[in-house]
């Protein structure tokens, strides 16, 4: 029997994710400070020596690890909203159907920072508020994040950032699902939060002007320039 052995690059790439998927698992259920390199490679089955190699520091390991699952994710909410826009047509504002769009698009967002990976996330702003090396390292990541999510969420409302008000509505947008993410970390929040998003896409279909066409707004935000295995 012919055994078919893995390319060492292949082995080594599961290997990572592996590191990094369990680094998040353990920030999600022990905090930053819970989480050390010994119980990620354990969890993970790699060994010390292995771990080190890729991730030499702590913060090394979760910030990359963060950013990798936060990727993934990116990438599948842009899938959901792109398959969204294909699903509807660009309705007048102030139809049923505008707002019913609307209000799914901020459903999606929500999902988004109420996932387990923005518990991660949040977890590592905090612990960077009183650790200057983890906020040296969490700041650019944060920024470049933000800059994609700011653009994914124009693309998905149909904003026109030219027309006055249309920015800020956007960022207030995410600064809302944001806060309710943070309030789902400490209770179970679903029916206030569906009612409050509900009222605010009735609020973005008041405000917003007539809405650009999404899928040409999702082709021109591009997605974060990440490495391999490698934040909202």
């Amino acid at each position: 029997m012919t055994t078919t052995r893995i390319p060492q690059e292949e082995r080594t790439r599961t290997m990572r994710l592996r590191l990094l998927e369990a680094t998040v698992e353990c920030i999600v259920e022990r905090g930053y400070s819970g989480t050390s390199t010994t119980l990620v490679s354990e969890r993970a089955g790699v060994s010390r020596g292995a771990q080190l190699h890729h991730f030499p520091t702590k913060i090394d390991l979760v910030v990359a690890a963060v950013e990798h699952v936060t990727q993934m994710r990116g990438a599948k909410l842009r899938e959901k909203i792109a398959d969204l826009a294909e699903a509807s047509d660009q309705a007048a504002p102030s139809t049923p159907e505008r707002i019913t769009r609307l209000r799914r698009v901020l459903h999606l967002l929500a999902e988004h920072f109420t996932s387990p990976v923005f518990t991660a996330a949040l977890e590592l702003w905090v612990a960077a508020r009183t650790d200057e090396a983890l906020l040296a390292a969490v700041q650019p990541l944060e920024a470049r994040v933000g800059r994609e999510t700011h653009r994914l969420t124009v693309a998905a409302l149909g904003a026109d950032e030219s027309r006055p008000g249309a920015r800020e509505l956007v960022q207030a947008t995410l600064d809302l699902v944001r806060g309710l993410g943070l309030a789902n970390s400490i209770s179970d929040d679903a029916a206030r939060r569906r009612r409050i998003l509900d009222h605010w896409a009735d609020v973005l279909d008041r405000e917003l002007d007539s809405p650009q066409d999404v899928p040409d707004l999702l082709r021109s935000a591009s997605p974060i320039d990440n490495a391999d295995g490698t934040l909202t």
